[in-house]
């Protein structure tokens, strides 16, 4: 193996020929270890994204990723463990609703998350929200909280797949995020390498996903399903709708009020009906349950219960959370500065750019232009129309919530932009495109 040469397999990918299991594995751990500069590996990552990979490349480049670092043990805490992963989205509070729900009906859950970057939220901001949460966590503090407790929700620990931490940045930098294998394998090297082994991907598509076309989100649907199962794990996918932000709520600590609605009976449909649809497909892939409708019925007597919701305050309250704001969501952080935007027309709302939504929500400091940037956790937006709704000239299409005048006003003209309107009431979004294998 020390015969070989970064430059070889840069001009061997260059000229779209299939990379060995070795050249791989060689060119993982030489950038990860530093004998291998950024230059190289920006030239390796262009020349991936121009030529593409196969399948048995993507899968070597994911399992050579994920054992760059630590591979956490999850098996001597239960037979199945479940995990799920969003590609990104506005409004997309779905763990915090899933993790509880399907913990509650007895299957843990162990979920290592991100931070947000852009206009797409990331689930530890949103539990950092909570005053107290421990997002940090030891490998043995993570599996003792998944024995104890059967739930937990970590930060994304910076032993595991090193190697995808360092193309990340590489790749964010140099024009080479977009590249279908080079995603795949920056999802699945961490999920294979947090230990769970029933794993939903829950896929976006639209205005405010990461994947424009349904074309291009089956495809990395497939793909992370191929690369998951090579490495032993059972995967699914479900391949949702973001041509509209997910539930009314976008902004960490409205969004954590949001869900904690949806796990006591009220919250919005839309995102009630895609907790469901994802956890249903968590217990089936277990084998929990034999069908998704089945699941479906367990989950729904879980929140009725109330099963769901004591397993939220369980895990967050385990997490160092502070229980007296789970029991008074208004005690969570909340913006000085309140205001109404009021629509410009009556009709039906046609279309929210989701995206335009995420960047008011970013322009108001709910999320992160670049790495590093501190956030305001109680800034957001609350939608009070969704698509299909009928509108008033003059009645408020959503709620701003700001710290700053000047956020405040810059959040509002990018946000009338946001919407259109139409005299009659436009065809329903679809909801969950596909779910991939499907089911029986």
């Amino acid at each position: 193996m020390m015969s070989m040469r970064a430059v070889d397999i840069i001009a061997k990918k260059r000229d779209g020929a299939e990379l060995s299991t070795a050249e791989i594995e060689f060119f993982v751990q030489g950038y990860t270890s530093g004998n291998i500069p950024d230059y190289q590996a920006a030239a390796w990552c262009m020349a991936v994204l121009l030529r593409g990979m196969s399948a048995r490349e993507a899968t070597d480049l994911t399992l050579a990723m994920a054992h760059s670092g630590h591979m956490l043990d999850l098996s001597g805490v239960a037979e199945h463990i479940a995990d799920k992963h969003s590609t990104g989205g506005v409004g997309d509070k779905t763990t915090l609703v899933v993790a509880p729900l399907v913990a509650s009906s007895g299957l843990p859950v162990g979920k290592m998350s991100g931070r947000g970057l852009g206009f797409s939220g990331g689930t530890v901001d949103k539990l950092e929200s909570i005053p107290g949460y421990r997002v940090e966590l030891s490998h043995s503090q993570f599996v003792h909280q998944l024995r104890e407790h059967g739930i937990v929700v970590a930060a994304q620990s910076s032993d595991l797949a090193p190697a995808d931490g360092k193309f990340y940045a590489l790749r964010d930098v140099t024009a080479t995020v977009e590249s279908i294998p080079l995603i795949a394998s920056s999802i699945m090297s961490k999920k294979i390498a947090a230990g769970a082994n029933a794993i939903v991907l829950d896929v976006k598509v639209g205005s405010g996903a990461f994947m424009k076309t349904l074309e291009a989100a089956r495809e990395l649907a497939d793909l992370m399903i191929t690369i998951g199962q090579a490495a032993g794990r059972r995967v699914a996918a479900v391949i949702a709708d973001m041509n509209q932000p997910l539930g009314c709520a976008v902004g960490n600590s409205l969004e954590v009020q949001e869900a904690i609605s949806v796990l006591q009976g009220n919250g919005p449909s839309d995102l009630l009906e895609h907790c469901l649809t994802v956890g249903s497909l968590m217990l089936v892939l277990a084998g929990h349950t034999p069908t998704l409708e089945e699941g479906r019925a367990v989950l729904i007597h879980k929140l009725s219960s109330g099963a769901a919701w004591h397993k939220f305050v369980e895990w967050i309250t385990a997490q160092g959370g502070d229980l007296a704001v789970l029991e008074n969501p208004l005690r969570l952080p909340h913006a000085s500065l309140i205001e109404e935007l009021p629509s410009p027309r009556a009709g039906y709302i046609a279309a929210i750019d989701a995206q335009a939504v995420g960047e008011a929500s970013v322009l108001l400091g709910a999320g992160r232009e670049k790495k590093g940037d501190t956030i305001d956790h109680a800034v957001g937006i609350v939608l009070r129309k969704k698509v299909g709704d009928a509108v008033e000239r003059k009645e408020p299409l959503l709620v701003l919530h700001a710290n700053r005048s000047d956020r405040l006003a810059a959040a509002r003209r990018h946000l009338l932009n946001a919407f259109r309107w139409s005299d009659a009431p436009p065809p329903p979004l679809t909801h969950v495109y596909e779910i991939i294998p499907k089911p029986v």
